[in-house]
């Protein structure tokens, strides 16, 4: 099964992360499948950048986001598009 994750990129004391979609069997920081964007907690306000095309294929091919991942997807309005047009997302995927 894959997922979307996020993996700890930065030095220590210094944490950005990626959001990946991985294979579930394999490791935090471990061979991934496709960046899909990065999440940088540090800056005041957090950045968060999601390549929203990466985003939806994955999610229409049957991803399942991790919590944290479930809720950056929120917040970058990526997971309501998605809910509100699954029919025509689905749709693209399986062409």
């Amino acid at each position: 099964m894959v997922k979307l994750r996020l993996t700890r990129v930065g030095s220590k004391k210094n944490p950005h992360y990626r959001i990946v979609a991985a294979d579930s069997r394999s490791p935090r920081d471990g061979r991934n499948v496709e960046i899909v964007g990065n999440y940088n907690p540090q800056t005041e306000p957090s950045t968060i950048n999601i390549d929203k095309e990466k985003a939806i294929k994955w999610l229409a091919r049957g991803a399942q986001p991790s919590g944290t991942v479930d809720k950056l997807l929120k917040i970058a309005g990526i997971k309501e598009d998605f809910l509100k047009n699954k029919k025509k997302y689905l749709q693209e995927v399986h062409k």
